[in-house]
């Protein structure tokens, strides 16, 4: 525990920069802050694999998508699910996103109303949960509804976090504690991961039971065309192939949905409020931008992605607040390849354990500027060509190379139709004043950087499109 403790705040905050490039945090284990450093790791072709660390995050001896430690397994499973992730792809769910954007828009006015203040980075949880329960599922799972942990998953979630973070620093431990966990203390239902395995099998067995019943499709306002769920997707990939694409593998997918998608962009959501609101001057050119593209006729009542794609300080600030408050807050470790490799000048051995913190590179000044500690959209838009690419590729909320998050495109959907529609028709204020040497954004890092209690005061704008 004392390594376990020790690795999360010291990596965490970035300290890895007062002690050089490579930084030893324990046994055969080095954080690595190199420009040059993330290619060699996690370039297309790196054969890289994942550490023990991340086999706590499914059940002992079994792959997922994500913590999938064989190299050669994770390419062949990837290629079976990428076309149901690709952009092109999910652009036809916007009716998803738009109806638990509406619905998330009446409960900011009702809370606004009400006068209180309201936690954001819950509610936009509770919205990214909806969103995430629609795309799988072709249902809402009723967060938005009731403004509630609907059946305890969001603290299945959070057990599962802090489960497969701490035990993964001794992995060995994994069969045994996922037994005591989920067969002696999790009751029927299990805990953490267990449980949103065992709830992705009863919206298996519904669709199974009566697939034409179960609400599987929606229908896109004045049109034909209608939009399967992935959990229909999933289904009709293993009738046609039932020996490559097994039930593991759907529910493998419907899982990592849950697991992965609310809080990556719950996080995300949050993290682009508090830095607008944290800094006037950005709130206000942005504003800017989302209302004269609202008068013009340039967006819509209800953001399209394509219309927001094309706001330069939209993308810019989405950009800008990923890069200083990235989902994920540990190193991306990866297992050194036998012949060894040379990193940031030093040799490591074949079987060392190397990665890059994404907070850390983030904050690389060579990479990202002078000014690579503070939060500026305009980076993204003044930099030349050469600069401009050198920032993009380094710039890793959702990992890189042939482990990025294979759902960054749900994510970067809901956000960008999101967080212009809220600007346009809401006003928010921090409840408390912010102190810009402390800062007020309280977090907890088990893998993901999530925010607690952020208090924000609403109110409805004069020109609100309802």
């Amino acid at each position: 525990m004392f390594l376990g403790l020790g690795w999360l705040v010291f990596l965490t905050f970035g300290i890895v920069g007062l002690y050089g490039p490579i930084v030893r945090y324990g046994p055969n284990r080095y954080s690595i802050n190199d420009p040059h450093a993330a290619k060699t790791i996690y370039g297309l072709g790196a054969q890289f694999a994942k550490s023990s660390w991340y086999s706590t995050w499914g059940p002992p001896g079994r792959w997922t998508i994500f913590a999938d430690q064989n190299v050669h397994r994770h390419a062949q499973n990837r290629r079976m699910y990428q076309n149901t992730y690709s952009m092109s792809s999910l652009i036809s769910y916007e009716p998803y996103v738009d109806e638990c954007t509406d619905l998330f828009s009446d409960r900011l006015r009702e809370l606004s109303q009400a006068g209180q203040s309201v936690d954001m980075g819950r509610w936009f949880q509770n919205y990214a949960f909806d969103v995430i329960g629609l795309i799988t599922y072709s249902r809402r799972l009723g967060f938005l509804d009731q403004g509630e942990d609907i059946g305890g998953v969001i603290s299945a979630l959070e057990n599962h976090l802090t489960y497969a973070t701490l035990v993964g620093i001794f992995p060995w431990l994994h069969p045994i504690c996922h037994f005591v966990q989920n067969r002696l203390l999790g009751g029927e239902r299990g805990k953490g991961r267990e449980y949103v395995l065992k709830f992705t099998l009863e919206q298996m067995a519904a669709f199974k039971a009566a697939p034409k019943s179960m609400p599987s499709n929606v229908e896109i306002e004045q049109s034909e065309t209608v939009v399967e769920s992935f959990l229909s997707k999933f289904q009709s990939k293993h009738s046609s192939e039932p020996g490559s694409f097994t039930q593991y593998h759907i529910q493998v997918g419907c899982a990592a949905n849950m697991v992965a998608g609310s809080d990556t962009t719950a996080i995300s959501l949050t993290a682009i409020l508090y830095y607008l609101l944290s800094h006037p001057a950005s709130l206000e050119k942005l504003r800017k931008e989302v209302d004269s593209s609202f008068q013009d006729g340039k967006l819509s009542t209800k953001p399209t992605f394509k219309e927001s794609q094309s706001m330069p300080y939209l993308q810019a600030v989405i950009k800008e607040a990923l890069r200083m408050h990235p989902a994920t807050g540990l190193p991306l470790e990866r297992v050194v390849p036998p012949g060894g490799a040379t990193i940031a000048g030093r040799f490591f051995p074949e079987g060392t354990v190397v990665g890059i913190n994404s907070w850390v590179e983030h904050r690389n000044t060579h990479i990202f500027g002078p000014d690579a500690g503070t939060f500026r959209p305009e980076r993204w838009l003044d930099a030349d060509s050469d600069q401009l690419s050198l920032m993009n590729r380094h710039w890793m909320p959702f990992g890189l190379g042939s482990r990025t998050c294979i759902g960054r495109h749900i994510s970067m959907l809901e956000i960008t139709k999101l967080v212009p529609r809220i600007l346009r028709d809401f006003d928010f204020a921090i409840v408390e004043p912010i102190d810009s040497s402390k800062g007020i954004f309280n977090t907890h890092n088990m893998w993901f950087v999530k925010p607690s209690d952020f208090q924000v005061r609403l109110g409805l704008r004069a020109q609100s499109s309802q």
